[in-house]
């Protein structure tokens, strides 16, 4: 295997661990548009549905960390009239996501004993194919709730393609609108043997995590990486290099996640986003975490993956010490 193919099946290898990437589903965009195809797969068997309510949490079982799902025929007998969206077939079966009003909720409720719980919370609890689909149906039913009015003549919408387009009711355009995905980096910095952390206002005592912002129009994900930390920190960036990228529906995102090298080590904090920014070597992190003046980011944020991965190369468990870590 050449050096080029080792490092991008490690770039490949290191996406699936994050949460919420380790979805392995085939998305059917070809049967979308195929409604006796996918009636057909609703009523299917196997077939399950994945419950969200009106604010984007899924409903999960009494007693596990797990999607209280919904079978065909509970679908058909209560909820027939809830439109659902397809997300795909994996294991052998398909799954959908259906929104539920208030109503609805509280019979579905009712009916299962469920209760709801956040993509957030669901990110630390769910196992890698349960959490990617929560984050896959989050995303596409957020993006259907804010797209209900088409942004070039401003008429009504309605949702088509199996939940993954929606378009305008105007006879005179009838204007398609598709998902959007609001791409953002994020970055360890480097400089010798230390890397550069940041905190904003508002964020836990003592925590730092990597540098992160949104790409801008007509800008390369390269580029961005530069801009931002000059931006943030006034740290002149050299060259980066691709880490791993991440679903991040909350509510519309993708994280793209790299590795840098500064230029020098000169902080000037310049917009305000930072309350501080440092330069941390491997000794400071792990002072810092084992006398509990520092703290980094959940195992949820692809930043606590860069960490990991910086702390790695330089031979430190990062899981291992937040292990030995005291509570915060």
């Amino acid at each position: 295997m050449s050096v080029e193919q080792e490092r991008d099946k490690a770039a490949a290898s290191r996406a699936r661990e994050n949460v919420f990437a380790g979805i392995d589903i085939d998305r059917m965009a070809e049967r979308r548009d195929d409604r006796l195809w996918v009636e057909e797969t609703e009523r299917a068997q196997g077939t399950r549905f994945l419950i969200l309510d009106s604010e984007g949490q899924a409903f999960v079982t009494q007693d596990a960390d797990a999607p209280q799902w919904m079978s065909p025929a509970m679908r058909g007998e209560r909820f027939g009239d809830v439109p659902s969206t397809l997300l795909g077939l994996a294991d052998g079966r398909a799954w959908f996501a259906l929104v539920l009003d208030e109503a609805h909720a509280a019979l579905f409720q009712g009916m299962t004993g469920a209760r709801r719980m956040s993509l957030r919370e669901a990110g630390l609890l769910f196992d890698a194919f349960d959490a990617g689909l929560f984050a896959f149906a989050k995303g596409v039913t957020h993006w259907q709730r804010q797209t209900r009015f088409c942004t070039l003549c401003g008429s009504p919408t309605v949702v088509v393609a199996a939940g993954h387009r929606v378009q305008c009711t105007n006879p005179d355009g009838a204007h398609l609108h598709f998902p959007r995905t609001d791409a953002a980096i994020i970055v360890i910095v480097e400089h010798g043997d230390t890397c550069l952390l940041g905190r904003q206002r508002g964020w836990p005592a003592g925590r730092y995590s990597t540098l992160a912002g949104f790409i801008e129009p007509g800008e390369s994900l390269e580029d961005a990486v530069k801009r931002e930390v000059r931006e943030e920190s006034g740290v002149e960036v050299l060259h980066a290099t691709y880490h791993s990228s991440q679903p991040w529906p909350l509510p519309a995102s993708l994280m793209v996640g790299f590795t840098a090298v500064a230029k020098t080590r000169e902080i000037h904090l310049r917009d305000d986003e930072l309350e501080d920014a440092r330069w941390f070597t491997v000794d400071d992190i792990v002072q810092g975490m084992a006398s509990g003046t520092l703290g980094v980011p959940p195992p949820l944020s692809v930043s606590y993956r860069l960490i990991e991965h910086w702390l790695g190369l330089r031979g430190v468990s990062l899981a291992e010490l937040i292990a030995s870590a005291p509570k915060r």
